[in-house]
């Protein structure tokens, strides 16, 4: 059964996700402090973290950074902070999805479902990648869309691994930026868009979408 951590200082919504959770078959704890959560993670050991980041003695950033320093836990943050900032920021430290309050237990589900599928399926020592429609060989760097092999350009191949050894998880601009050249400015911002307006028209020939736009925050790619 896969553990899932509640880090949430409102028992209203934490019991709204502790109800939701029993019924699909979670086991889960809550803390609602900070200090209390980063000791349930090191005891519990969740399969994935819910954190709210307005909690009464932590910043959920905080968490974040402690966290991401010796786990890859996935996080999903559940926030009321609905600026811009405030989610590149979280995602920018580690976290691997940002839902904004109020929010649908349906789509929480979903995105609890894909960080875990995404966390079952890493294969480090496998160099090839399959994502529904998508096959990539990391060897040879060949991509293949519903069995026919596209062409890419370096900077587009790229940009397509990083996100697909990242699949499901919303990466911000400044991250894939930084992956693809590390002395990126923010000023670059518009350079990515258009490699990733050539790179999303070479998939085009896919059944349905394979990346997923986030404005003004970065890109996801589909977990099929």
């Amino acid at each position: 059964m896969k553990k899932i951590l509640i880090i949430e200082d409102d028992l209203a919504i934490g019991n709204l996700m502790k109800m939701a959770f029993e019924l699909n078959q979670f086991s889960y704890e809550l803390s609602v402090t900070g200090q209390d959560a980063l000791q349930k993670i090191l005891s519990y050991q969740p399969h994935i973290i819910i954190l709210d980041l307005g909690l009464p003695d932590l910043d959920g950033t905080e968490i974040i950074k402690k966290v991401r320093s010796w786990s890859k836990t996935p996080i999903i943050v559940v926030s009321a902070r609905d600026d811009e900032t405030d989610k590149i920021e979280a995602l920018d430290l580690g976290a691997d999805d940002y839902i904004t309050k109020p929010f649908s237990i349906d789509e929480l589900l979903a995105r609890i479902r894909v960080a875990l599928r995404r966390v079952d399926e890493i294969q480090p020592a496998s160099n090839l990648f399959t994502n529904g429609p998508l096959t990539i060989n990391f060897l040879s760097q060949d991509v293949c869309v519903n069995e026919h092999e596209i062409y890419l350009t370096p900077n587009e191949y790229l940009l397509l691994e990083v996100l697909s050894r990242n699949v499901g998880k919303v990466l911000t601009h400044n991250f894939l930026l930084k992956s693809i050249w590390q002395d990126a400015l923010d000023t670059d911002i518009p350079n990515l868009r258009v490699f990733m307006a050539t790179l999303r028209k070479k998939l085009e020939i896919a059944d349905s979408p394979l990346i997923q736009t986030h404005i003004r925050v970065g890109y996801r790619m589909i977990h099929y």
